[in-house]
């Protein structure tokens, strides 16, 4: 039985999941997220952002726009109302200036996460072998280094945890020059989790979780990306 965030999806039509809708779609999935909430006005954001507690981060929510950086749809480390305010703006008015066709729902206002060591988890689907699961250093890293390990789903832990170790980049998650080692088992945890989640979820063609924040005592997906199966 499909989530109900993917029924209403297909029933409108829309293959492209928000930011928000992703993220709880990986929440119910039991992926640690930051939630992120709408506001659909400046004082909307505001209101949220006191709520949240400073600092926060903003970002453009629309299912047209889905690299939000690039669109200048993202703001971070915002650190009172009034820098809340001006980047709602800015946002808004740099979204419908590259992209003016784009259907904004508004902003997602989330709580700004401790830095860690940014990886990528994902999955697209192969022709020939279905469903696969993807993991690596993320943020842009994943762009530049292309540092990524791929498995079929459904992974064992065993795959879980070749996939993590055979990266070029696993020194840093071992705590490289005294920066703060991300917990392994944690993260083959959250890789059992989505490949179990993606077998069960045909309905998902394809999606991102980057970065995910990697710490000694968990872990955490800061953003979110998932596209349904288009239905004829």
């Amino acid at each position: 039985m499909p989530s109900k965030i993917i029924s209403a999806a297909l029933k409108d039509k829309s293959p492209v999941l928000t930011e928000i809708e992703s993220k709880q779609l990986m929440s119910e999935a039991g992926i640690p997220v930051i939630e992120s909430r709408l506001a659909k006005s400046k004082s909307q954001a505001v209101s949220m952002s006191k709520e949240t507690g400073f600092p926060v981060v903003l970002k453009i929510v629309s299912p047209d726009i889905i690299h939000k950086s690039d669109s200048g749809g993202v703001k971070l480390g915002l650190g009172n109302a009034t820098q809340v305010g001006k980047a709602y703006t800015e946002i808004v008015a740099a979204a419908k200036r590259t992209n003016p066709k784009a259907r904004i729902h508004g902003v997602s206002v989330q709580q700004m996460a401790k830095p860690g060591v940014e990886v990528i988890m994902g999955m697209s689907k192969d022709a020939q072998f279905g469903p696969v699961l993807m993991f690596g250093l993320g943020g842009v890293f994943v762009e530049v280094l292309k540092d990524v390990a791929f498995r079929i789903v459904p992974l064992v832990r065993r795959d879980a945890s070749q996939m993590i170790r055979e990266i070029k980049g696993y020194p840093l998650l071992e705590g490289y020059r005294g920066q703060e080692p991300a917990n392994i088992t944690v993260l083959e945890d959250l890789l059992l989790k989505l490949s179990d989640f993606v077998d069960k979820t045909p309905e998902i063609k394809e999606l991102d979780l980057n970065p995910i924040l990697a710490y000694s005592d968990g872990a955490v997906a800061v953003d979110a990306r998932v596209i349904l199966e288009s239905q004829a």
